[in-house]
């Protein structure tokens, strides 16, 4: 398999978290994606994303975590953050460097506040500590949209605020397959996931964060808006803000030197 790519699940409650898992270096990173695992699980995807993520794998042994599913209604982020330590304990993962994207910035903000022992370093991409107008509205119309099982409408108007002008150009063909697949979404899964990154608070806890953290941001930001790493860097000590003044919420995927950035920032000794 490429990279040694896998996967795999483990029990949490009543409920299954599935994982996928790549790379042969003796230090582990853990990802959690954003709120578009509210409509499909990592599962069966260890391939595309060992590819995506392909410049750790010599050094890291890489995770990627799905929320679990089911999920209950009430759910929050830092009920997930709980059940993330409980995944990594299952697993034997003693401490782990922990990048967030988006919803997921919010779920490792928790780890790294409750369980500080388990946490190496931490980078939260394009992610907020509390919710400002921009955020609330977005997330209260896409709630809405599901709520009416209108999926199509929510992925084109996600979509737009995601990723900046020129890469909508470039990637726009891939709409209509988005589209096709959105149709058969359960949404349950998303609503859970949404209303959790709703009502997600971390900021006045973010001073308790012990691990070096790194903050990337995109100025060009719709989805949270550029302020919201700002705020973060102000709160937690040992921070690193990264802002890239050209890109919005898919910072991470259209800009050529993210994971440059990234990997520069872990290899420095804490």
């Amino acid at each position: 398999m490429l990279f040694g790519a896998g996967e795999g699940s483990v029990r949490i409650g009543n409920s299954r978290m599935h994982y996928v898992t790549f790379g042969k270096g003796k230090r582990d990173l853990i990802l959690f994606p954003g709120l578009g695992d509210g409509l499909a699980t990592v599962k069966g995807k260890s391939l595309p994303l060992a590819w995506m993520y392909r410049k750790y794998v010599k050094e890291y042994k890489v995770w990627v975590f799905s929320r679990k599913e089911p999920l209950e209604d009430n759910i929050t982020t830092k009920d997930m953050a709980a059940e993330m330590k409980e995944a990594m304990d299952q697993l034997n993962i003693k401490k782990a460097s922990i990048m967030g994207v988006s919803m997921g910035g919010m779920i490792a903000q928790y780890l790294a506040v409750d369980f500080p022992e388990r946490v190496d370093k931490l980078i939260l991409v394009v992610s907020i500590a509390t919710p400002n107008p921009l955020v609330v509205g977005n997330l209260s119309y896409w709630i809405e949209l599901a709520e009416k099982g209108d999926f199509e409408t929510l992925m084109i108007d996600s979509t737009l605020r995601y990723y900046s002008s020129e890469a909508w150009k470039k990637k726009k063909w891939l709409l209509p397959l988005t589209l096709k697949a959105a149709k058969s979404k359960n949404p349950e899964r998303f609503l859970s996931q949404a209303k959790a990154a709703l009502y997600h608070d971390a900021y006045e806890e973010l001073g308790k964060i012990q691990a070096p953290t790194l903050i990337i941001g995109g100025a060009k930001d719709m989805t949270v808006g550029p302020d919201a790493s700002l705020e973060m860097a102000e709160m937690i000590r040992k921070s690193t803000l990264y802002i890239y003044p050209e890109f919005g919420h898919a910072a991470y995927e259209e800009a050529k030197d993210f994971h440059e950035v990234v990997l520069r920032f872990l290899r420095v000794e804490s």
